[in-house]
């Protein structure tokens, strides 16, 4: 559930209670991080019936990282291991305030299936009365919007690597059938290394067949969302486009001061360079055929890889392989804990 700062559209967006399921919290005494009691959990992560081996786990919050109007973010580590993930915290009365409960189900269910290194891991969850608690890995630098914001602009070299390291990531998420849908630096985290991870999967769908919903941010609608025309995965393959322009120059292309010019420069496929920064001619070649109008017509994600820009200023050895990515993955599931969702509901109410 993102905390982004641009206008977003199909619908809202987005966590003290006796605690049911799942592990020992110790934190300050406020009632927002009051959390130190013990709770059981099974292993899917929902409230054991009475009886049965029970298992526990522990985490600890450390401090608060972010706050939004869903829920808070805090870093916490697990007792045993020590090893630091991120809790997200989400109230429950948000999501019945803005009946997004089919949402925040998918989202969860989604981001749980996907294992990629460029994709932020959702270990797993439980719920108390009043809040629902994700536990998911820690991208230590935060947020690429500000990096974008303090730097201005990226480097050509960064920005290719960056856009190599989304591509590769959204290749693996057309391969299980998953749009995206709301690719924005917001929604964008970096590890301690650098590494770009995609963390928001709140307008994203699993399906074969094309959708009709228009959601999503304003400056990063393909023309058919905003035609209300059905779309596909060929709408991510243009806010690729959109992420290469803004990375390069600060700003999305079709940014206006209204929305209704922000909605027309996107139809027209308005696109003009500024003479500053300086940017080359393969740069702007990548990112003019990705935006294009017919999204048939737009770039694959594969020629997007194999593109003379990506190649020669992406640094492909900041970009973690997947045999690497499963060894880390393998030994953090074990020394946390996987959970299973089953055909459960993580919304029990």
């Amino acid at each position: 559930m993102g905390l982004g700062l641009h206008q977003t559209f199909g619908g809202p967006r987005v966590p003290p209670a006796q605690t049911k399921v799942c592990g020992c919290l110790q934190s300050n005494s406020n009632s927002e991080r009051n959390l130190s009691e013990t709770w059981h959990c099974t292993k899917n992560g929902f409230p054991k019936p009475s009886g049965g081996r029970k298992l526990k786990a522990a985490l600890v919050p450390s401090r608060l990282r972010d706050r939004g109007k869903f829920g808070r973010v805090y870093v916490a580590r697990e007792v045993k291991s020590k090893f630091v993930v991120a809790l997200k915290v989400i109230f429950k009365e948000q999501i019945d305030k803005y009946r997004i409960h089919h949402q925040m189900r998918r989202e969860m269910e989604i981001q749980t299936s996907l294992r990629h290194p460029n994709i932020l891991r959702l270990y797993g969850w439980f719920h108390d009365d009043n809040r629902i608690f994700l536990i998911l890995e820690y991208a230590h630098k935060g947020e690429l919007y500000k990096e974008l914001r303090k730097k201005g602009h990226l480097t050509e070299k960064e920005a290719a690597t960056y856009i190599l390291s989304l591509t590769k990531a959204l290749a693996y998420c057309h391969e299980k059938h998953v749009i995206h849908r709301d690719i924005k630096p917001e929604n964008l985290l970096l590890d301690h290394e650098g590494r770009l991870k995609i963390a928001d999967f709140g307008w994203s769908v699993q399906s074969r067949s094309k959708r009709n919903t228009m959601c999503g941010t304003l400056d990063y609608l393909a023309p058919e969302m905003v035609e209300n025309k059905a779309h596909d995965y060929a709408v991510d393959n243009w806010t690729l486009g959109i992420l290469c322009y803004e990375f390069l120059y600060g700003a999305p292309p079709f940014e206006a001061e209204s929305q209704e010019n922000t909605f027309r420069r996107i139809m027209k496929v308005d696109l003009s360079f500024p003479s500053a920064p300086s940017v080359s001619l393969d740069a702007k070649n990548l990112i003019c055929r990705l935006l294009v109008k017919d999204s048939s017509r737009r770039l694959s994600l594969q020629k997007i890889m194999e593109h003379p820009w990506i190649i020669n200023n992406a640094d492909f050895r900041s970009i973690y392989n997947l045999f690497e990515h499963l060894i880390i993955d393998l030994r953090i599931n074990r020394e946390l804990w996987s959970y299973d969702m089953g055909s459960s509901s993580i919304l029990p109410y």
